[in-house]
């Protein structure tokens, strides 16, 4: 028989493993706590709602453009006009099906079979598997607490050459930013460098303190990922955008057309009109601030001590190096012992995320309380 194509060689992206034993738990009978998915718990707002209801009610619900909705994608303009104060044409704004298709047509568009992408180590495991399913080489920036795991000029310019960096702030798993001198500091060594950078800003408005910061506000022209799916809570509609640098609009126009036709309608519908629910967000953000607070200090009093700074996103990244080596294993021993579904951390650092686990707080603040106390009983 024929052979599979290597390029669905890559590593598995372990949360969902994680995701579907839990469901496997609850199918018999048994109680799970969901700290696992990066998902917010939340419905779409209302007004998300009734938009995407009208548009049932009055569209054909057709294709659109490869680019996307033209209403869509001026109030995406708009939106880095009153967040970020940068002006972004329409004609350099992408929609998208969900960041994950953003992330293929920027890593197709932008490098060739066989160039070096330097990323942060720990950091979503999706950016290292598209990339080696396209021929590129991962190239693992080993961040630490010190750099608030974040890519550093310093790590950069030991990396040797590099063709594209990966940027994500607020980062997934880690929560951490990079503020506007460091943000500044890597776009301008990319600039200087020639080297394409990537900004993943998916959880842009979850933060707890300090702002969310673009990089299109120190470059113009950095390759921008963003999405409807964790400020909006609309993850299952499979909506984001691009913004896209003015060399590359012509070939993801291209590629969308040929690979997607064009993102979901009925969830560019209703995402036109999600920029009018700033307020419900606002929300949401509270609560995960309130979930927040509830782990940094539960799980300390757990026995879950070294945790990384959790700037923004809702992710808590604890180092349990005293408790275990094997974080697959650990995570499924949680599971199967206390009803906690959590991830570990080999999903987002290969070569260390055996001593490190994941917790999202996307949930209940009653939930996170109940985990920390069964987890303190357990360890």
């Amino acid at each position: 028989m024929p052979r599979p194509a290597s390029r669905g060689n890559v590593d598995p992206f372990i949360v969902m493993q994680v995701m579907s034993a839990a469901a496997e738990r609850e199918a018999a009978g048994g109680d799970v706590l969901h700290l696992e998915v990066g998902q917010p718990s939340t419905p779409a707002p209302k007004g998300v709602l009734d938009a995407a209801r009208a548009a049932l009610d009055t569209d054909k619900i057709g294709y659109t453009l490869a680019l996307g909705m033209p209403a869509l994608r001026e109030r995406i303009s708009a939106h880095y006009r009153d967040w970020y104060g940068v002006d972004v044409p329409i004609e350099r704004i992408a929609v998208t099906t969900g960041s994950s298709s953003g992330f293929t047509l920027a890593f197709l568009s932008a490098f060739e079979h066989g160039a070096r992408v330097a990323l942060a180590s720990p950091g979503y495991p999706a950016y290292r598997n598209i990339l080696k399913a396209l021929g590129v080489e991962v190239v693992d920036l080993l961040t630490e607490a010190a750099d608030r795991f974040q890519p550093t000029v310093a790590r950069l310019d030991k990396a040797g050459p590099l063709d594209g960096v990966i940027v994500a702030s607020p980062s997934n798993p880690t929560g951490t930013m990079l503020g506007e001198d460091g943000m500044t500091a890597i776009t301008e060594w990319c600039r200087s460098n020639d080297v394409r950078m990537i900004s993943d800003e998916i959880y842009h408005g979850i933060n707890f303190g300090q702002r969310s910061v673009s990089a299109l506000e120190s470059d113009p022209n950095a390759l921008v990922i963003n999405s409807f799916s964790k400020y909006f809570s609309m993850t299952g509609w499979r909506i984001g955008w691009m913004v896209v640098p003015p060399d590359l609009i012509g070939p993801v126009e291209r590629l969308a057309s040929n690979f997607f036709i064009s993102a979901p309608t009925l969830s560019q519908f209703a995402a036109t009109a999600a920029f009018d629910c700033i307020e419900e967000a606002q929300e949401n953000v509270a609560r995960y601030a309130r979930n927040r607070e509830i782990l940094l200090n539960d799980l300390p009093a757990a026995g879950l001590d070294d945790l990384a700074p959790a700037d923004g996103a809702f992710y808590i990244y604890a180092n349990v190096a005293k408790y275990t080596n094997d974080s697959v294993e650990f995570c499924r021993r949680i599971l199967a012992e206390t009803g906690i579904a959590c991830t570990p951390g080999i999903d987002f650092d290969p070569s260390r995320g055996h001593a490190s686990i994941r917790f999202s707080f996307a949930g209940s603040s009653d939930d996170m309380a109940e985990a920390c106390k069964r987890l303190k009983a357990w360890l």
